[in-house]
C-alpha cells in the first residue's frame, strides 16, 4: 500500500512538472507571438489603428466583424448609428481598400426612410460601349483671364491644415492628385503639403483671412497675387458659413496651433485660433460682390463663395444686384454647404439647430438661379454629408455641378468616427498634432485609399446614369429620380423644383 502511495505521488509530481513545463512553454509561445504581432503592426501600413495601438487595435476588427452578428439581436442595425452608420462607412471603407462592395441578400436601407433618393431606371439602359466620358464644365469661362475645367463631378472638401495633421493633408492632396479631383484648403490658409502633389487646389478664404492677411489681418493683395502665380491654385472660395456652425468662425484650440500652423496662418503660436462670426468688411450683398470683383481682379482666377442658408431673401437681392452690374460681376461659383455638415468643432446648439439642410436649399438655389437667369453664368458646388455615389446622384438630378465632401475623405483616410476631432487625440492621426498618433497614418497607404474612393465614386456615379438611361452623370435630371419626404412617400424631384417656383410667384402676387 506505501508503495503504491509512493506510486500515485510520483505521477502526480511528473503531471505537474509537466503541466508547469506546459505553461512556460504555451506563454513562451504566447509571448513570441504577441511580439510579433507588435512588430507586425508598428511596420504595416495599411492600418492606422494597429499601427498607433499594436496588438490591443486588432480587437477592434475582431469586434467590429462579431458585432454584425450581436447586432442582429441585441444591438442597432447596421442603418441605425450616427452621424454616419455603419453601411454608410463600409461603403467608404471597402471602396477606398479597392475590396468589392457589392451586397447579397437584398437591402437593408428602408425605402420610406425620408431623404432616401430612389432613380428611376430606364427599360433601355445605356450600353457601356454607347456610353461616354463625363463632360467637362468650366469655371469662369470668358470672365477671368485664367478660368478652371474639370471633367470630375466628386471632390475634396474644405478641411484646414491645423485642423487635420500633416499626413492627412499630405495623403488628401497625393489622393486627388492621382484621381485628378480638386482639394480645398479649407481656411487654414496653403501649405506646402497642399502643395507638393501637384493636385488643383482651391484656396479658402476664411473670415479670418489666414494665409491671406496683413499684419493688421486684413486681406492682402500682395499675398493673393503669390497664390495666383501657381498654376495649380485654380479657384478662390470666399468663406460666408459652414455646416458645422453657420453665424460661427472657425475654432482651432491652442494646443494645435504649433509653430508652423501659427507662421501660415499668420498668428500667434499656442493661443486659440477663433475666427469672426463674418467678414468685417461685408455687411450686404453689394459688399460681397465688391470683393468677389476686387479678388477676381487681384487674381485673374475663379472667384465664388461658400454659404449655408438660412435666411433666404437675400439670394434674390444678390441676384437682382447682379443683373443691375451685370454678369461679370457674378460669383463664379457658389458652394452650397448643408446644416448638416460638421467636421470641425463648433457648439451644439449651432451644430444641431443652426441652419437648413442641402435637401432644402439646393432646390431652392437652383430655382432662384433659373429665376434671375443666372444658371449658366454661376456654377453650383455642393456639400453635406454626401459619401456614397446616390447621395451625389441625387445633388446632380438636382441641379448641383459639383459636389464635395469633407467626411467621405477622412473615411478613406482611416477615420473611425472616435469623435475626438477637436481634442487632439484622434487615434487615427487624421485631426492630432500628436506625433506618435500621426505616426500611424501612413501617406503613401492613405493616398491610394483616397484615389481608390474618388475613382468608386465616379465609377458608381456612371453606373447610376447609364441605369437611368442617360450617357453620363452630368445628364441626370430631376426626372430621373424621387425622394421619399417625411410622410414617407416618393415625390418627384422636379416638383420640389415646381413647388419653389409656385410659392415664391404666390408671394410675389401677394
Amino acid at each position: 500500500m506505501k508503495f503504491d502511495l509512493l506510486g500515485l505521488q510520483g505521477i502526480a509530481m511528473d503531471f505537474l512538472v509537466l503541466a508547469v513545463l506546459l505553461f512556460i512553454f504555451v506563454t513562451g509561445v504566447a509571448a513570441l507571438f504577441a511580439i510579433y504581432m507588435y512588430l507586425s503592426d508598428i511596420t504595416q501600413t495599411g492600418n492606422t489603428v494597429r499601427r498607433n495601438y499594436p496588438v490591443i487595435g486588432r480587437f477592434r476588427k475582431l469586434f467590429e466583424t462579431l458585432g454584425e452578428f450581436f447586432r442582429q439581436y441585441f444591438f442597432a442595425m447596421d442603418r441605425e448609428e450616427m452621424p454616419f452608420n455603419r453601411a454608410q462607412r463600409e461603403w467608404v471603407y471597402k471602396s477606398s481598400a479597392g475590396v468589392s462592395n457589392y451586397a447579397a441578400f437584398g437591402s437593408t436601407l428602408s425605402l420610406n426612410q425620408p431623404g432616401t433618393y430612389i432613380f428611376l431606371n430606364s427599360p433601355f439602359p445605356v450600353l457601356e460601349e454607347n456610353a461616354r466620358s463625363t463632360s467637362s464644365l468650366s469655371f469662369g469661362e470668358g470672365f477671368v483671364p485664367m478660368p478652371y475645367t474639370t471633367d470630375k463631378i466628386f471632390h475634396i472638401s474644405a478641411m484646414s491644415y491645423g485642423a487635420l495633421s500633416r499626413p492627412a493633408v499630405r495623403a488628401l492632396s497625393q489622393g486627388a492628385g492621382k484621381a485628378g479631383i480638386w482639394v480645398n484648403t479649407g481656411e487654414g490658409g496653403v501649405s506646402s503639403y497642399h502643395l507638393e502633389s501637384g493636385a488643383d487646389v482651391i484656396v479658402q478664404i476664411g473670415t479670418a483671412k489666414y494665409g491671406v492677411r496683413n499684419t493688421e489681418g486684413d486681406l492682402s493683395d500682395e499675398y493673393l497675387q503669390e497664390l495666383a502665380t501657381l498654376e495649380q491654385v485654380r479657384m478662390f472660395e470666399i468663406k460666408l458659413s459652414q455646416g458645422a456652425k453657420p453665424g460661427k468662425g472657425g475654432i482651432l484650440p491652442a494646443v494645435k496651433v504649433t509653430a508652423e500652423i501659427a507662421a501660415i496662418r499668420g498668428i500667434p503660436v499656442f493661443e486659440d485660433s477663433i475666427s469672426p462670426n463674418g467678414h468685417p468688411e461685408l455687411h450686404n450683398t453689394d459688399d460681397l460682390l465688391e470683393m468677389i470683383e476686387h479678388i477676381r481682379q487681384v487674381t485673374g482666377k475663379p472667384v465664388g463663395f461658400k454659404a449655408v442658408l438660412g435666411q433666404k431673401a437675400w439670394l434674390d437681392e444678390l441676384f437682382s444686384n447682379i443683373l443691375k452690374r451685370g454678369i461679370h460681376s457674378a460669383p463664379d461659383f457658389i458652394a452650397l454647404d448643408s446644416a448638416d455638415g460638421g467636421t470641425g468643432a463648433a457648439p451644439a446648439s449651432l451644430m444641431d439647430h443652426m441652419g437648413l439642410p442641402l435637401s432644402s436649399t439646393l432646390p431652392y438655389l437652383i430655382d432662384r438661379l433659373q429665376h434671375h437667369g443666372l444658371r449658366q453664368r454661376i456654377r453650383v458646388i455642393c456639400s453635406g454629408k454626401m459619401v456614397n455615389p446616390a447621395q451625389v446622384a441625387g445633388a446632380l438630378c438636382l441641379g448641383a455641378d459639383c459636389v464635395v465632401s469633407a467626411r467621405g475623405f477622412m473615411f478613406a483616410l482611416g477615420c473611425i468616427q472616435a469623435l475626438k476631432c477637436n481634442k487632439n487625440t484622434c487615434p487615427t492621426g487624421i485631426t492630432t498634432h500628436n506625433t506618435d498618433l500621426q505616426g500611424g497614418l501612413v501617406v503613401s497607404d492613405k493616398a491610394e485609399r483616397v484615389a481608390r474612393y474618388a475613382r468608386q465614386v465616379h465609377k458608381e456615379l456612371e453606373i447610376i446614369a447609364h441605369s437611368c438611361g442617360v450617357e453620363q452623370p452630368r445628364q441626370l435630371k430631376p426626372h430621373h429620380a424621387q425622394v421619399v419626404n417625411q410622410q414617407g412617400q416618393a415625390v418627384e424631384l422636379s416638383s420640389l423644383l415646381a413647388g419653389y417656383s409656385t410659392r415664391q410667384s404666390d408671394q410675389q402676387e401677394v
